[in-house]
């Protein structure tokens, strides 16, 4: 998998990507600091109130940014974004009223919804080889989980020696050494594209989306992993809290048992997708994550809840949670042209944290008003409906190259050939604005 990094300017993006998240990952930290200092005991609805300007943000900015992320340098855009990043972060430490925070997450959030479907959009014109960007996309999901142990590792080290506002100079630092990253490797140049609308290059890839078979199954999958996710990472600090009664480093290692299956499949699934689609992979993966949050509501209605078998539960969950996320790239990959990337991952980026936008709400609902066993049968539940959408979305034969016939275009028309019906790689686009034989 390492291989990937002799490319200079790979290897010069994922350093970037790893030190924005270990920055981020410091800035969250120290964000449930500053609320506890400004709202005291009403600290978690001041944070609960940041998540959700987070993810509305990324739902309503990233379509708007991948319209237009192909009219600018793709370099400077990503730099700007960044500089922006660090901007925010470094007022952080000033600010004194809790309205000034939401403002400021705001900004910084619709940065990062900007930012991160316009990087991901350009790896696979860094590395246009298959295996190699299978390769890129275990080693960035590799990245995400490392943060989520490495970078509260770090904040507890420097709070050690330092006060929480300095871990905002982390973040700066973290955007600052990203954006420098950046401007140092020459990045593929957006192709011109035909002059289109704000309506229709705002919603052009959610379009595709939409109209794509395969990207239909994924977002049923996305809601899968969101329903799991969701169990974990907002429930896990009252399953080991309250109901186990341990200690915060307990709830370290609960959540670290998730980060590390969810590593574990980072690193197999180059080797398992060189030898299956990715259909059964993602598949199978949601399976994994339903069944493993099943198996616990089983345990815990008849047995009680163990801290090792939740340990056990979580692990597979994370197993399961990277197999669906970890080849998402290559689906968007394959189903749009170079010039409609941006605005397909910017859809992907919004849709898939829709689905976290009901899921994060109605976990913590549910294990309040219901309990352990309530909450877990039913996300297993909508992890469930989620396959079952998959597979009814995404047919089983589901190549690459389709034979078509055009009646939406003239016999005169350069696409044709003076052909109507031919093949060629499929994707959803101007002459083909519909997943069909017949167009």
């Amino acid at each position: 998998m390492l291989e990937v990094l002799a490319d200079r300017t790979y290897r010069h993006l994922f350093a970037a990507q790893v030190v924005a998240l270990l920055g981020t990952g410091l800035a969250t930290v120290a964000l449930g600091l500053l609320a506890f200092d400004l709202a005291g005991y009403n600290a978690a609805m001041v944070l609960g109130t940041v998540f959700t300007i987070k993810m509305v943000a990324y739902v309503g900015i990233a379509p708007i940014a991948g319209a237009f992320a192909n009219r600018v340098p793709r370099r400077a855009f990503l730099v700007a974004l960044d500089l922006v990043r660090a901007g925010v972060a470094l007022c952080l430490p000033f600010i004194t009223e809790i309205w000034q925070v939401y403002v400021l997450i705001f900004v910084l959030q619709s940065a990062s919804a900007a930012f991160t479907p316009t990087f991901q959009a350009t790896i696979p014109g860094v590395l246009p080889d298959e295996a190699r960007y299978t390769r890129a996309l275990s080693l960035s999901r590799l990245a995400y989980d490392l943060e989520n142990i490495a970078s509260p590792m770090l904040a507890g080290l420097l709070l050690v020696v330092v006060s929480y506002n300095s871990l905002f100079l982390g973040t700066v630092v973290g955007f600052a050494a990203s954006a420098a990253l950046v401007v140092s490797v020459l990045l593929p140049s957006p192709k011109p594209t035909a002059p289109r609308g704000i309506y229709d290059r705002t919603t052009r890839g959610i379009r595709i989306y939409l109209a794509t078979p395969r990207l239909r199954g994924l977002l049923a999958l996305n809601m899968a992993a969101a329903a799991a996710g969701a169990m974990v990472l907002v429930n896990s600090v009252v399953l080991v809290r309250s109901t186990l009664g341990l200690d915060a480093s307990a709830l370290a290692w609960t959540l670290f048992s998730f980060g590390l299956g969810s590593m574990i499949a980072a690193l197999l699934l180059p080797r398992v997708l060189d030898k299956m689609p990715d259909r059964p992979v993602m598949v199978g993966g949601a399976a994994l994550m339903a069944l493993a949050l099943l198996g616990l509501a089983g345990w815990v209605a008849t047995l009680g809840l163990v801290w090792p078998v939740l340990l056990g539960a979580w692990l597979l969950v994370g197993l399961g949670y990277s197999a669906v996320l970890t080849p998402s790239g290559r689906l968007l990959r394959c189903s749009a042209h170079a010039e409609d990337r941006p605005a397909l991952f910017a859809a992907q980026f919004a849709l898939s944290h829709a689905c976290w936008l009901v899921t994060y709400p109605l976990s913590g609902w549910l294990m309040t008003r219901f309990g352990t066993v309530v909450a877990l049968g039913v996300l297993a539940a909508i992890a469930g409906a989620g396959i079952v959408a998959a597979l009814r979305f995404w047919p089983s034969e589901d190549p690459e190259t389709l034979e078509h016939t055009h009646d939406n275009l003239p016999l005169d028309h350069p696409h044709l050939h003076g052909a109507r019906r031919h093949t060629h790689p499929f994707v959803v686009d101007d002459v083909h604005p519909r997943w069909s034989s017949q167009l």
